[in-house]
């Protein structure tokens, strides 16, 4: 299959781009950038020094990003493609997915797909009408702790979970980070920002949907110079089985800590028969088990790197695995717009 790419202004698209590059199944045909600053980034990226050593100007040079177009109307206009990728700032993102559907094209985008349920909607009725596929980078899924403790809750080791505390906090990274986060409009929500990965993680470890939105904030901590952006986030949800969730993602983490440390996506799952927690950069899951008197560690699993892209292509060929497929896409995406206009209002 034919895969164009449209809208690098954030660094997430690029690990798709080159996932997609390496995929035995896809050919990257297009890739296209209207934003005049991310386009001479790119470019100036791809004139490596011929003072660099050899191997590193071949490393270099496989992780680029060839430019051929500017706009997505371009690309739809004048390229051959079965499937775009999508990888803009936020708001703009369901505007290009409902012109790719509606071009007839497979859609995968980097979360979020969208910033508005009324676009979301529409994605989810062009995808149906016309048996397109919707895929997105919820990759939280494939990492070693998450398929470990899918496995000790399918195992029965927990018994059934009755709370989950998941923090997903982030560095704000002012200056650093993209400025379109902090342009009005463009960012749609910390929640819909970065909780939709717990959203989305939680009901497949767990088995059950979310049913209800108890209580949901995002207020301005830590940005000041901005005060329009709310850059810390909290919810409350309750999932069909009964279980509470507790969730925090912030951008409180001090810029200088960064992303290695060891409460990056830290989750707390507690169940009738014991409890687990896993974090995004811990060598191990803590588990303490109804019986024992100490809490032990326990061995992460080989991780899924890249499930995520070959969920969608199996489900563009109509041979989807269950854990992720449109539905779900769509479904966590719904879940995640629901709780940040909850927040909002």
């Amino acid at each position: 299959m034919k895969i164009a790419f449209a809208g690098f202004r954030h660094n997430h698209i690029e690990a798709l781009y080159h996932a997609a590059k390496k995929h035995a199944d896809l050919t990257v045909v297009a890739a296209a950038e209207d934003d005049e600053a991310t386009r001479t980034a790119l470019i100036e990226r791809s004139n490596i020094p011929t003072t660099i050593e050899e191997s590193r100007r071949a490393e270099l040079a496989a992780n680029q990003v060839e430019l051929t177009h500017h706009t997505l109307n371009e690309i739809l206009e004048q390229v051959d493609c079965d499937i775009v990728a999508i990888g803009d700032y936020y708001s703009r993102r369901g505007g290009m997915a409902i012109k790719a559907l509606k071009a007839g094209k497979h859609v995968i985008a980097d979360k979020p797909i969208s910033t508005s349920l009324k676009e979301l909607a529409e994605i989810e009725q062009l995808a149906t009408a016309n048996n397109l596929k919707v895929g997105c980078m919820l990759d939280l899924r494939d990492i070693p702790c998450s398929v470990g403790l899918k496995q000790l809750i399918d195992n029965g080791d927990l018994g059934t979970i009755q709370s989950v505390t998941f923090g997903g906090q982030h560095p704000l990274m002012i200056g650093s980070r993209a400025g379109w986060y902090f342009e009005p409009g463009k960012h749609g929500g910390t929640i819909n920002d970065i909780a939709i990965h717990a959203i989305d993680l939680i009901p497949w470890l767990i088995g059950s949907d979310i049913t209800e939105i108890n209580a949901a904030r995002c207020w301005n901590a830590n940005a000041a110079e901005f005060p329009h952006f709310k850059d810390a986030a909290q919810m409350m949800l309750t999932l069909e089985n009964g279980c509470g969730i507790l969730g925090d993602v912030s951008y409180l983490v001090p810029n200088t800590i960064g992303y290695g440390h060891q409460l990056y996506w830290r989750m707390t799952f507690w169940g009738t028969e014991g409890v687990a927690e896993i974090a995004y950069n811990q060598d191990h899951i803590l588990l303490g088990k109804n019986g024992e008197s100490a809490m032990r560690q326990v061995a992460l699993p080989a991780g899924t790197p890249g499930n995520y892209l070959q969920a969608f292509l199996d489900d563009v060929n109509c041979t989807p695995q269950a854990e992720l497929n449109t539905m779900i896409v769509l479904k966590s995406s719904k879940a995640s717009l629901d709780i940040q206009a909850a927040a909002d209002k």
